[in-house]
């Protein structure tokens, strides 16, 4: 069954040339992106980069300047209640009145909410919030304990779509394993996660696709398998004696030769690669995995360049300017 106001299966989240300026700060420049239902996405950039002016203009509390967004197939700017209703946000940096209880606080979120909180003892027992905990008042919790309390009453309500911002900030990396197992259940029922962070390991650790934007505007949008695939790996090679001449090797560059090891970047498939320096008096050789982070990195070391097309095997090609 489809939800209600998401007519013929449309995205859970699509802009087009949305754009947010404040007065001459240009936040947003339009951005246009499309989330698909039941996928986690993640939405990477520094600070500064629009991804919470993206976020607030998503739910209505900001306005756009110009362009156009859908939320659960409901217009940001005409049903922007509506979308709040049915969705879950966590905000990065989360402020909740300390002088309530932390059951009072998910109580009275609830009711804001118009939802049941059908989720809320699951959640709490995942997170290892206890009964006793959510009677303190939060005026007294850790920072983590206040994390985890926004993750809850993010998600006590099941939503269709949660937007989180930063969502891991202040879990230990045992309530982040809890988290990861959350959102990868979530998942697996069909809602759809809009994940943004500039924790890198953890977006690429759980995110399907993900969309990097830089001073508002957007950069690349691919999968994360394809996005790690055009990184470039450190290799190291060790000999039996004195290295070879490795000039004529297919993909490697910035190679730099000591004695009997070499270093060097490797671009392309790892395959030929390894057939190429195969040989008994190779002793050695380490492949460093391709990291989301460098092709985050890569993605910001110039401050400018051509527009890049990206291939998505179920929507075709698109296109993004590197700004």
């Amino acid at each position: 069954m489809e939800a209600e106001g998401s007519p013929g299966g449309s995205p859970a989240i699509q802009t087009e040339r949305l754009t947010k300026h404040y007065g001459a700060v240009q936040a947003l420049n339009a951005l246009s992106l499309e989330v698909r239902n039941g996928e986690i996405f993640g939405f990477l950039g520094p600070n500064g980069a629009g991804k919470s002016t993206t976020i607030r203009t998503l739910l209505g509390y900001l306005h756009a300047t110009s362009g156009s967004a859908s939320v659960l197939g409901l217009d940001v700017a005409a049903d922007s209640v509506q979308i709040r209703r049915r969705t879950g946000y966590l905000p990065g940096g989360i402020a909740l009145y300390g002088s309530l209880s932390g059951e009072d606080a998910l109580d009275y979120l609830a009711d804001l909410q118009g939802q049941p909180a059908v989720r809320r003892e699951e959640l709490c027992e995942r997170l290892q919030l206890s009964g006793h905990d959510l009677r303190r008042r939060i005026r007294d919790y850790s920072r983590g304990m206040r994390q985890k309390l926004g993750v809850i009453q993010a998600l006590q309500h099941d939503p269709e779509l949660a937007i989180l911002d930063e969502p891991t900030e202040g879990l230990d990396p045992l309530m982040q394993h809890a988290f990861y197992g959350i959102l990868e259940d979530m998942k697996a029922a069909g809602r759809t996660i809009f994940f943004s962070s500039h924790v890198l390991p953890e977006v690429e650790r759980i995110c399907d696709r993900v969309a990097i934007i830089r001073a508002g505007e957007l950069m690349a949008l691919q999968t994360v398998d394809d996005l790690l695939a055009r990184r470039k790996r450190k290799i190291t090679l060790r000999w039996r004696g004195a290295a070879p001449d490795l000039s004529f090797v297919p993909g490697l560059t910035d190679l730099q030769v000591r004695g009997d090891r070499a270093t060097a970047t490797l671009a392309g498939e790892v395959g030929p690669f390894v057939r190429a320096v195969a040989s008994p008096a190779l002793e050695d050789l380490t492949i460093e995995p391709a990291s989301l982070e460098e092709a985050f990195l890569e993605f910001y070391a110039d401050g400018e360049g051509p527009v890049v097309r990206t291939r998505e095997s179920s929507t075709g090609d698109s296109a993004a300017k590197l700004p």
